[in-house]
């Protein structure tokens, strides 16, 4: 499906850019015309960004001091958060970053699907948002590894035998993962590098999609708000303001979280080093992969659970195919109740992970795992199709 021009105004209004340099672009960007009907769920690209920018700041005077080595690493982190100073600082904020960016980043993904943000000519907006989402998922799981404590070493060890039962390439992929058959230096090597590239990568991603979005226009809630006088207002002050209103509040939650419930966002087992003669009873990831965790224990077949955990963000790239018509504001109780649905589903398949798919959960799993996948291949397919006729839509411009 081709981007196409934007209907009712809402693609790239073409604002007079004048001049070059610096100053220019600011005042290009701050003249930047937004759909005046955005709501607060569109902060939440301004509150990644900052969380962002933050975990990249605090990451790299860490990566100052840690040693990626399987017999020094856990020493390392112990060295940072007791001998440098304000170093238990930084780790604590890079931890607690590393929760509220995935809440922000669910949440910005959430505010996409019920809006339709997808819809053309938005295509390239939100597959370079999934792209990052991916990436951003890939790197929380790389540091995850890096502290080397109990869950790092286990949590290594099982996606490294995950990605070996895929077919063809599961071998070498497990191998180049791991760096060998089970965890150590080599891994975290690996995981090192990769956590460290991917965050410069998602810097450029990051000024890819908000070129992209300045290309094609910002959705908006009604799917069609320049239409109507005034419906178009400058990117500053009118967003600007609330965005740093946002920022602040988000600030002040992080800083309780951190400060107050640490042990919302720390797991007590890693912090005992890691030991592989010693598995814990209970491994399981960070609660933003607990959904996908579940996906790989509710099937029988290790290979058809990694297919579906992996489907469960693949699917993504596909919705703007699977929901080709339409406006943003049409069916707004129905796509309400379906996306309450969605996040159901993803809650019950994360609990049915925390608990290992025993009795009752492996069913209640499964059940919500047809929950989630009904939801991108059979309902946003029928919203597509309930799609006002064109006749339709050309009479309601045309009107008073």
């Amino acid at each position: 499906m081709a981007d196409e021009t934007p209907p009712c105004g809402q693609g790239n209004t073409g604002t007079a850019q004048t001049g070059t340099g610096p100053l220019a672009f600011a005042r290009a960007y701050a003249a930047f015309p937004l759909p005046a009907d955005l709501n607060w769920l569109w902060t939440f690209g301004a509150v990644l960004v900052a969380l962002l920018g933050l975990m990249l700041a605090s990451g790299l005077f860490l990566a100052l001091t840690y040693t990626p080595d399987a017999g020094l690493a856990f020493s390392s982190v112990e060295s940072i958060e007791r001998r440098v100073p304000y170093g238990w600082l930084l780790r604590a904020m890079h931890m607690t970053g590393a929760s509220f960016c995935m809440v922000a980043l669910y949440v910005h993904t959430l505010r996409g699907l019920y809006y339709r943000a997808y819809l053309p000519p938005r295509q390239t907006v939100w597959g370079t948002g999934c792209a990052l989402m991916a990436m951003l998922m890939i790197t929380a799981f790389a540091g995850y590894v890096l502290p080397w404590g109990q869950m790092s070493y286990w949590g290594a060890d099982v996606a490294g035998r995950a990605v070996a039962t895929l077919p063809l390439v599961g071998g070498w992929l497990g191998s180049v993962v791991l760096g060998g058959e089970t965890p150590g230096t080599a891994t975290l090597h690996r995981m090192f590098v990769l956590h460290f590239a991917l965050a410069f990568v998602i810097v450029g991603g990051i000024a890819l999609h908000v070129a992209v979005l300045h290309r094609r226009g910002s959705s908006s809630p009604s799917g069609c708000s320049s239409s109507a006088p005034g419906g178009m207002l400058p990117f500053h002050p009118y967003f600007t303001v609330r965005d740093m209103l946002a920022v602040v509040l988000v600030a002040l939650a992080f800083v309780l979280v951190m400060g107050l419930w640490p042990e919302l966002i720390a797991e007590p087992a890693n912090y005992r080093p890691a030991n592989p003669l010693h598995t814990p009873v209970d491994i399981e990831p960070e609660w933003y992969f607990l959904p996908f965790y579940g996906m790989m224990q509710v099937v029988p077949s290790q290979l058809g659970g990694v297919l579906l955990a992996g489907g469960a963000v693949a699917v993504l790239f596909a919705v703007p195919w699977l929901d080709r018509g339409g406006r943003a504001g049409e069916q707004a109780i129905i796509r309400l109740l379906a996306l309450a649905l969605l996040v159901a589903a993803a809650v019950v398949v994360a609990c049915a992970g925390r608990h290992h798919a025993h009795g009752a959960w492996l069913l209640a799993g499964r059940v919500a795992i047809g929950v989630y996948y009904a939801y991108f291949l059979l309902f946003l397919p029928w919203l597509g199709r309930q799609a006002l006729p064109a006749a339709s839509d050309g009479a309601k411009e045309a009107g008073p």
